[in-house]
């Protein structure tokens, strides 16, 4: 009998742990793991952090690679009751002293790789008290004056006598920080019951087990790519872990020698693996689940990744980080539904509502409404920006979360998506905010205007596309402010096209015009009258 009913995320780890101890649970850069260490190892680390001055609740900030110190930190921070907020590696200095101070992160679990980011972030933030460092020790003078640990320090243990908080579902497990419209990231807060809640709803509709293991492409930080681990954990599965998808014969011979038998992916991942793997007549036959959200999956696709993986169901599915799923289309309806993201995934209901609140019939266009437990709590201090997305419903309290997304629904309750309904650009499978993108641009010396919008893209979803008038006697490259971007944004942000104008479309009221901007692109109107692109 398993020690104890999966309430909390943490419980995870303890109930795979006990029921096969010597199973490989993680495998990293050809390492594997048993689940008897990852739990040893995390609970020693929750006991340190314990010790350490961590109290129920507190932030805890891992700014990591895909990596085995990254899982135990998300692992160990739960068990020890705080809250983790996992960071893109490739976010700037900027953005994340932002996040540690918007966090109130009590603890940063880091790499000394980082440290040409992660040192001038810190020297800014009011809350940190310690940071615990993976790989080379930094120089005292650069530690501002911050407890520094070694992470094998941190897992070493045993730490006798700490007693760990009391945590219940309600409580805080996590905080995913996603772009905001306003430029600033935000943070979606999500409980022990919200994740435990979804995980499971995920793994009844992908039909997981035991015996289930899933290969890992995405980042931790994007909570697509956090959920499987989380779900491999949950099923005592494994999780096979890459770096990244820029190595496509290194991951293909991972994908041959470790034989997973679930790939999550992102168009932008299939277009890529769908040209190597026809380029060199590669198949992966142990792989028996497809699974896509972020951007739409083009239905052209569907044939190629059939012949990829020929023993593969593939589905389709939707999704937000305030909710992590909305929907998902049954495999078995991929050639009847095309162009459908399905249904709601278990235990949850949608509707589609008009603008003014009213249902609207099959076939009209809504926006799409989400009830159920894995609906966020809110953004974290950003009570104005909650209540735009979570709306009163029917009892007392409850709460339903608006998507601003536009969708259509036909007489059987399948989804469709038709578009956004805010500036938010979805790229990559990330969300891109176009005003923190714009606000980088504006900073580059000789820049009058700009504005950063996206354009349909099949394989990213969007493209991001910036468009830049320059002050008088002025001259300035598009290949310059490429670069400037690309020091200072995450590679993801960094716009894919880059039009110089001589003035920008303005409205009456003296506005810039983004409407008729976004029709001028459409239009290939701009490129007549640009110096170029990049």
């Amino acid at each position: 009998m398993r020690p104890v009913p999966q309430r909390l995320l943490g419980e995870a780890l303890l109930n795979s742990a006990h029921d096969d101890p010597e199973k490989i649970a993680v495998i990293v850069k050809g390492i594997s793991y048993p689940y008897k260490r990852l739990k040893e190892e995390a609970m020693n680390f929750a006991g340190y952090l314990c010790k350490a001055g961590l109290k129920k609740g507190d932030r805890v900030a891992i700014y990591l690679d895909n990596s085995w110190e990254n899982i135990l930190a998300i692992y160990a921070t739960s068990l020890a009751g705080g809250v983790f907020l996992v960071i893109n590696p490739q976010t700037k200095a900027d953005k994340l002293k932002f996040i540690l101070n918007d966090s109130g992160s009590k603890f940063l679990v880091t790499a000394s790789i980082l440290r040409h980011e992660f040192i001038p972030a810190v020297k800014e933030t009011g809350t940190l008290q310690e940071m615990i460092i993976a790989g080379d020790p930094l120089p005292t003078d650069e530690e501002r004056n911050l407890k520094q640990v070694s992470f094998a320090e941190a897992v070493t243990g045993p730490v006798e006598d700490v007693k760990m908080p009391i945590v219940i579902p309600n409580d805080l497990a996590a905080l995913i920080y996603t772009s905001g419209s306003t430029g600033f990231p935000k943070g979606v807060m999500m409980t022990h019951q919200s994740m435990v809640f979804a995980s499971w709803s995920l793994i009844q509709y992908l039909r997981l087990n035991e015996n289930d293991r899933i290969i890992l492409l995405l980042p931790l930080a994007f909570d697509y790519g956090l959920y499987q681990l989380l779900m491999a954990i949950t099923i005592g599965g494994t999780l096979i872990v890459e770096q990244s998808f820029i190595f496509l014969a290194s991951v293909c011979e991972n994908i041959k020698k470790y034989k997973p038998t679930v790939f999550p992916g992102v168009p932008t991942i299939y277009s890529m693996l769908i040209s190597y793997c026809k380029k060199n007549n590669i198949s992966f036959e142990s792989v028996g689940k497809v699974t896509n959200t972020a951007a739409a999956l083009p239905d052209e696709m569907t044939p190629d990744l059939k012949h990829i993986f020929p023993n593969a169901l593939i589905f389709k599915m939707y999704g937000l980080t305030e909710c992590k799923r909305v929907c998902y289309l049954e495999p078995e309806l991929v050639d009847s539904k095309p162009g459908s993201v399905g249904k709601a995934i278990p235990g949850t209901e949608v509707f589609l509502l008009s603008p003014d609140g009213n249902p609207v019939a099959a076939g009209e266009p809504g926006i799409l409404h989400i009830r159920g437990p894995h609906v966020m709590s809110g953004y974290w201090n950003r009570e104005d920006l909650s209540r735009e997305m979570l709306k009163p419903w029917k009892l007392p309290g409850e709460k339903v979360l608006c998507s601003n997304d536009w969708f259509k629904m036909d007489e059987e309750g399948f989804l469709y998506f038709l578009g956004r309904n805010d500036d938010i650009i979805k790229t990559r499978g990330e969300k891109v905010s176009p005003a923190e993108v714009e606000n980088i641009i504006y900073s580059i010396e000789g820049v009058r205007e700009a504005v950063v919008m996206g354009s349909p893209d099949e394989l990213l979803g969007e493209s991001v596309i910036a468009v830049v008038t320059l002050k008088e006697g002025v001259s300035l490259e598009e290949k310059a402010i490429h670069r400037y971007c690309v020091s200072r944004l995450e590679s993801f942000m960094v716009p894919e096209k880059i039009i110089l104008l001589e003035e920008m479309p303005k409205s009456p009221n003296g506005k810039i015009d983004k409407k008729e901007l976004k029709n001028m692109l459409q239009n290939d109107s701009v490129r007549n009258r640009n110096t170029g692109t990049v």
